[in-house]
């Protein structure tokens, strides 16, 4: 092979040789289709090979996507070729995660391994978040890991409600690191900004204030803050990797951008302290206005 690769065309003729030896009709299903990105062109091909090629193969195609917003980026090549029907599938709920938890732990885990409110928890935790059953999957496994440690250990062999909890703080946590890798040493600051205004219960919160209290923090670090702009940067991105949550808000003066954490004010907390130090000053804050214990 290439260390450039093949070129597309000649892909295209392997994928078509493949489906037309195949024969009769042919669902491709692309999952999470939306990481397909500027480079469309197989959604453009696929539906018109039969028609182009005279293959002897009826093609469909079957795309998976949770950005609802996906097909406002394809080209406009693509959008004039695909004869689209959106099948709209509900993230699920409580009761649908709890069956899905209990059918996977009946194959991997020991009976009675599990107390009674370990897998009601796990499905709430999901369902209020994203409703995702893969969501609801990590933090079963996770707390079934950190119950088998502790039970190495000399502790309890049963999985329990704290388990459940330390797994999602654990998998917070681990989300807000991954994201920080990402930053600046100025897209940290912007992070403490939102954890002091979330310890003071004064989130979500519009761009203007958060801010003018960033400009504050900075003050404090003994930095020079950034432009409003760039601040307003570090937010969407702190929001794209799921550490902050945008909310849309409006009021007699029109529509404007409100954040607040996407995550617990405890797991942002610890994974800032491993790159600012210790951040006790906020996390006093939070128990005088009753957001942390």
């Amino acid at each position: 092979m290439s260390e450039t690769g093949y070129q597309q065309k000649r892909i295209f003729n392997e994928l078509y040789n493949d489906l037309e030896s195949i024969g009769g009709t042919i669902l491709v299903v692309l999952d999470e289709i939306d990481n397909i990105g500027s480079d469309d062109d197989i959604l453009y091909e696929l539906p018109r090979a039969r028609s182009q090629l005279d293959l002897d193969v009826k093609i469909g195609v079957v795309g998976i996507s949770n950005d609802f917003k996906f097909r406002e980026n394809l080209s406009p090549k693509v959008k004039d070729t695909l004869c689209e029907e959106e099948i709209l599938f509900p993230p699920y709920d409580a009761n649908e995660l709890q069956n899905i938890l209990k059918q996977r732990a009946d194959i991997a885990l020991y009976d009675d391994v599990l107390e009674s409110d370990v897998i009601p928890l796990c499905a709430a935790f999901s369902a209020q978040d994203s409703g995702s059953a893969r969501q609801a999957l990590r933090l079963l496994r996770k707390a079934a890991d950190i119950a088998e440690n502790n039970a190495m250990a000399g502790g309890e062999a049963k999985v329990t409600e704290e388990h459940v909890r330390e797994a999602e703080h654990q998998i917070q946590r681990q989300q807000v690191v991954e994201g920080m890798h990402s930053l600046t040493r100025q897209g940290q600051y912007v992070l403490l900004t939102v954890c002091q205004l979330a310890a003071e219960g004064e989130t979500p919160e519009r761009t203007k204030l958060i801010y003018e209290r960033y400009q504050e923090v900075l003050r404090n670090h003994g930095s020079e803050p950034l432009k409003r702009r760039r601040v307003h940067d570090h937010l969407s991105d702190l929001s794209l990797h799921g550490i902050l949550q945008l909310v849309d808000s409006s009021s007699g003066r029109g529509n404007y951008n409100e954040y607040e954490l996407d995550v617990s004010l405890s797991s942002a907390l610890d994974a800032l302290e491993s790159e600012l130090g210790e951040l006790d000053d906020i996390r006093e804050t939070a128990k005088r206005h009753r957001i942390l214990e």
